[in-house]
């Protein structure tokens, strides 16, 4: 397979199209201006996590956190904007076996160590974006190229080559790419799981590319194969659906099993070894104002019952900013092999 470089650089993006700004207003307005006086769970102390959300306007930097015993031990920032003004969106992050921290910031990938030394680094070439990454092993990622066509690539962090190279199938190939997909990982299975944002559906592939499975839905932001076989999704407007290979839904959350809590879009979700269910309530900037933010739950752990039984409402004392990805790392699970953890 053909080298690809991995530099020490930063290309050029398209800014965020008037389609991501008509389905953030969609979502938005589902929100709920209320929360319970007193939240479930220890607050910071409920979990050992890595957690990190997209674009938060207010700050000049954005910040990956690792919080243990209920605190910040550590945090890794990138600039919210790049040498050429691209605006640099945090978004995938897996923290490895080995304590490296594998991350995606749109305009690029990287691996930065716990001394806060990147290892590696892979642009975005102009035109396109990366929101999803994946270690498959110490020495290996699974990047997704949003661009036209969008790219599922294999790379060997080592060596710099590209050891397997797909097309992934758009079926909206006009404007940005910015909104085709923001999670793309392989199974255990060693299949692609893929969340079509844009094209509103869930879709499996074999090692060849050819689509083995799908299931539509509108705007799903993440998607997770479970050990039972379904299929946990982020959709928009804030849903959780469990889906078995028929289709059929098994189990579901939305807003509406928690109406005492101010919500917005949810992004990641996860399965925990307890069968607990673990979603990241994103904060939109631009349409709910950041003064909005405050007061909302960032962070929802909830049990089969639909109990609420952690709820994170963290904006100061730190400011963990908004949510879009958050690994807990007390889960049992080597988080480099795909599906070994369920997220």
């Amino acid at each position: 397979m053909k080298p690809i470089l991995v530099v020490f650089a930063l290309a050029l993006l398209p800014v965020i199209g008037r389609a991501q700004t008509n389905s953030l207003v969609m979502a938005a307005t589902n929100a709920i201006a209320c929360a319970p006086a007193e939240l479930p769970g220890r607050g910071l102390a409920q979990h050992s996590f890595l957690y990190t959300g997209e674009a938060d306007s207010r700050n000049k930097q954005q910040t990956l956190f690792v919080v243990r015993d209920g605190k910040v031990a550590w945090s890794y920032s990138v600039p919210s904007y790049d040498p050429d003004g691209a605006m640099e969106e945090l978004g995938d992050a897996t923290m490895l076996s080995n304590g490296n921290i594998v991350f995606c910031r749109k305009v690029g990938a990287s691996e930065v160590t716990p001394d806060k030394q990147i290892i590696w680094n892979l642009p975005a070439a102009s035109g396109t974006e990366i929101h999803s990454v994946q270690p498959i092993g110490l020495d290996r990622v699974l990047v997704t190229i949003n661009g036209h066509p969008p790219k599922l690539l294999l790379i060997n962090t080592k060596t710099g080559v590209t050891e397997k190279e797909l097309t992934l199938p758009a079926a909206r190939t006009n404007g940005s790419p910015h909104l085709q997909f923001r999670r793309v990982h392989q199974t255990v299975a060693g299949t692609y799981l893929a969340a079509h944002l844009l094209d509103n559906k869930v879709s499996e592939y074999d090692a060849q590319g050819q689509e083995i499975w799908t299931y539509a839905v509108s705007g799903p932001w993440s998607a997770t194969r479970l050990k039972n076989g379904n299929t946990l999704i982020a959709a928009s407007r804030s849903r959780i659906l469990e889906v078995n290979r028929d289709g059929n839904v098994v189990w579901d959350f939305s807003p509406t099993n928690a109406p005492d809590y101010k919500l917005f879009i949810f992004q990641e979700v996860s399965r925990l070894a307890n069968g607990n269910t673990v979603v990241c309530s994103w904060c939109p900037g631009g349409i709910r104002k950041s003064n909005d933010w405050p007061g909302s739950v960032q962070v929802l752990e909830i049990s089969p019952e639909k109990k609420i039984v952690w709820a994170l409402s963290q904006w100061k004392d730190p400011d963990l900013g908004p949510a879009s990805s958050i690994q807990l790392l007390d889960e049992p699970g080597t988080p480099e092999i795909p599906g070994d953890v369920q997220r």
